[in-house]
């Protein structure tokens, strides 16, 4: 990639992946601007940018990890200060954006969690968001600014067909990602299945029945996350019960709660695989767990954002 003049455009990344951030700013010819990161006794965060930023067009570089509320305040602060300091235009690159599964009230009584995310940003003063494979595309409208909603399926469907995997079927965990596995399945010459499953209680999921068949099938379970892991191994148990033959799943950020190590070492899937938009431990599964890296996509969308070039343009031909 040409190297992107360095006066005007600025990388900076906080406490969630810093390496993502060297990767990308590397991958532009940058540098990672220098800040720093503090907190009081207290637990209260403290910012302050080493050096410039007035008239430079500011890429900063978060995910919503653990601990998911720590690293929201961190960013809307990170944003407030670039604000104060004459920054041009603040860009939140956020591959994967906390609170995004509450993007609706189910029952009575409950938040719109992702709403009030999208506010938070706006109001500390953000001039576009930039994010990957969103649970839910409608959140873009819960922003009144920019949103480039990335997606990192592609990288998927080239690499399950690399694998050149026999009598595969692309199944969908619930009937939300129906489109996008549908689409999969298309460009992987696959069949499709589609899982329904009750949620009685958040991160709880019970698989009920299956729309298509998977019997002495090859099976790919293509999600946007993966928290727990209570959905996908369930899944695999129910869909082994019913003959399928090897499992593999993908998705799109791993987030790894407890007890998602115990369940996904015991369940039978073959491998996972999964995107570096959040931080992964080296030899974390071993072998099962496959990283693919959206470094290049990040980086071509920040430098189309940059040159006012569409960034739909990145996925052409690939969808």
């Amino acid at each position: 990639m040409e190297e992107v003049e360095k006066n005007w455009m600025m990388i900076f990344t906080g406490s969630s992946i810093p390496e993502l951030g060297k990767k990308i700013a590397d991958n532009l010819g940058l540098e990672v601007g220098k800040v720093e990161l503090s907190t009081f006794t207290d637990g209260e965060i403290y910012v302050r940018y080493s050096e410039s930023v007035r008239g430079a067009h500011v890429f900063l570089i978060q995910t919503c990890c653990h601990p998911v509320n720590y690293i929201i305040m961190e960013t809307l602060i990170m944003v407030d200060a670039l604000k104060r300091a004459s920054a041009k235009n603040i860009t939140a690159v956020i591959p994967y954006m906390g609170y995004s599964r509450q993007d609706r009230k189910a029952r009575g009584r409950e938040p719109i969690s992702a709403k009030l995310i999208a506010d938070l940003l706006s109001t500390a003063g953000i001039d576009r968001m930039m994010t990957m494979d969103l649970h839910a595309g409608q959140i873009q409208g819960f922003f009144d600014i920019p949103v480039d909603h990335l997606t990192a399926i592609p990288k998927i469907i080239d690499y399950i067909n690399e694998k050149n995997i026999e009598d595969l079927v692309i199944v969908s965990p619930d009937a939300g990602r129906v489109g996008v596995c549908r689409n999969v399945a298309s460009r992987c010459n696959a069949d499709l299945a589609i899982l329904y499953k009750s949620r009685p209680k958040p991160n709880v999921a019970e698989t009920i029945n299956i729309v298509g068949d998977v019997k002495n099938k090859n099976v790919f379970i293509v999600d946007d996350f993966i928290d727990t892991a209570g959905t996908v191994c369930e899944s695999a148990k129910f869909m082994k019960k019913l003959g399928a033959k090897i499992i593999y799943t993908a998705c799109t950020h791993l987030v790894f709660s407890r007890p998602a190590y115990e369940r996904l070492k015991n369940a039978p899937i073959e491998e996972i695989v999964v995107t570096d938009t959040m931080p992964i431990k080296e030899g974390l599964l071993g072998d099962k767990l496959v990283v693919l890296s959206i470094v290049d996509i990040l980086s071509q969308a920040i430098k189309n954002v940059f040159q006012n070039v569409s960034v739909s343009e990145i996925f052409k031909g690939r969808m």
